[in-house]
């Protein structure tokens, strides 16, 4: 690290507001209240404002201390210990949950947007884990969090190294949304195709069903049959959901260390690890050990499932789930498992995979998998058995079936490519050498255009 830059404490670098943590008792949700941020709201340098609850404003000192202004740095403490956001203008007013830490830079003194990137760096973030403490559930305290100290380049090179960041993650983002885009153009399809049956109610009409080619609309039927569990497509079948897997068994999650029981190197999948990677990032993915046994009957293929079956709360259910692809698996460097809190479900057919992994993905939208929850203890368990059992699934002839595949398979494919990874590794490469001065920034230009010519955008 360049002799001329020193080290200053994240306490060092506030306004004087002292560095906190979030709310104990946040209220009751409402409607018409206030954004709620919790610790899994921040992902990958990002607050998921979708998904925030909403709860009653309260007056009380220990509410008022901490809402936001905009412009904060966000630090999760608990669960995925280390996760750093900076919350935007549009959160002015929302609060945050005691698992968040909340930190006011002083502007004069760094800029928080080289703070959060440092932080979100492997360096930042080997930095942030190495302050935490606890053997089941790692947390940062907040004496550890003051005392994390960060490297601080002077101002503008400070600004030249965020605003470089920027660019970095604004091109992540942009291929962020068009991966969303694809999958819920994923989704509108197997809604109509497969719920609403949208393209025979056309045909039985007698009109043509919209959006769609001659060929591909005469593989439907044109009415419907009575069946022994209810109204289907004629021809269609409506079968449980485990009859169309050829195995299905629970996850793993080894040792920590290489030792003599296990000794083979893997990805472990967990059901906090879906979102991430379905939006792209695998950076929170923990590498451990197994044993060859174990890894023969659970290692992940193109066209599997993981399915979430444990873990869930009062306010999030557990059935979350992960359909696999090449793309998906291309971006780990060794074999790949679901966590012992997860399962492997694997379909008789790769078509039949995308059918149930859309069929699961909505689902989990609708709400349903709360019908499948057993929540005898503070932890939300799945009822697998009674799912596959019960679970009904609407199976077309195999030529809409293969229709169905063939349409969305390159949507699917497409958003698991791995350009988002070849972008986040550029800016973590490149963000320690930044700092270091191994690195100037005409030269990390160069790097990015490069990386920008053999991803195919825009430089």
């Amino acid at each position: 690290m360049s002799s001329e830059w020193g080290l200053h404490t994240l306490e060092e670098l506030t306004d004087g507001t002292p560095i906190t943590y979030g709310v104990v008792k946040p209220g009751d949700e409402s409607d018409d209240g206030i954004a709620f941020i919790r610790g899994g709201d921040i992902v990958a340098g990002r607050i998921l404002v979708d998904q925030l609850r909403t709860v009653t404003r309260e007056v009380s000192a220990q509410y008022q201390r901490t809402l936001l202004r905009g412009g904060e740095l966000l630090i999760s403490l608990v669960g995925n210990p280390g996760e750093v956001a900076i919350a935007s203008s549009e959160l002015a007013g929302a609060n945050i949950a005691r698992q968040v830490g909340l930190i006011r830079i002083a502007p004069e003194k760094a800029e928080k947007n080289y703070i959060q990137f440092f932080l979100r760096s492997k360096v930042g973030r080997d930095i942030l884990l190495a302050h935490s403490r606890g053997s089941v559930q790692q947390v940062i305290n907040l004496k550890e969090l003051k005392s994390v100290k960060i490297p601080l380049p002077p101002m503008n090179v400070q600004k030249l190294i965020a605003d470089f960041m920027q660019a970095l993650d604004d091109r992540i983002a942009l291929l962020r949304e068009t991966n969303a885009t694809l999958e819920a153009i994923a989704q509108a399809l197997f809604k109509s195709w497969f719920v609403d049956f949208d393209p025979v109610h056309a045909k039985q009409q007698g009109i043509a069903p919209e959006g769609m080619d001659e060929a591909t609309a005469a593989l439907f039927p044109d009415g419907f049959e009575e069946s022994e569990l209810g109204l289907v497509p004629r021809g269609w079948k409506l079968v449980p959901f485990g009859s169309l897997l050829t195995h299905t068994i629970g996850g793993d999650w080894g040792d920590e260390s290489q030792n003599e029981k296990n000794d083979v190197r893997v990805a472990i999948i967990r059901g906090t690890d879906i979102p991430d990677l379905q939006s792209g990032a695998n950076s929170r993915v923990p590498i451990r050990y197994t044993s060859q046994k174990k890894l023969s009957t659970r290692k992940l293929e193109d066209g599997d499932i993981v399915l979430e079956v444990s873990g869930g709360s009062k306010d999030q259910p557990t059935g979350r789930a992960l359909y696999l692809t090449v793309g998906m698996l291309a971006q780990f460097d060794c074999p790949v498992e679901p966590a012992s809190f997860c399962r492997l479900l694997r379909p008789k057919t790769k078509d039949i995979g995308l059918l149930l992994g859309q069929h699961l993905t909505y689902i989990y939208a609708q709400g349903k998998t709360w019908e499948y929850q057993n929540q005898s203890t503070g932890i939300a368990n799945f009822q697998t058995t009674h799912f596959l059992a019960t679970e009904l699934v609407a199976v077309p002839s195999d030529d809409v079936l293969a229709g169905f595949a063939e349409t969305i398979r390159p949507m699917i494919e497409r958003a698991h490519l791995t350009q988002m990874q070849t972008l986040a590794r550029l800016r973590d490469t490149l963000l320690p050498r930044l700092i270091s001065g191994q690195l100037r920034l005409p030269e990390a230009d160069i790097a990015h255009d490069r990386v920008a010519a053999e991803l195919g955008v825009p430089a």
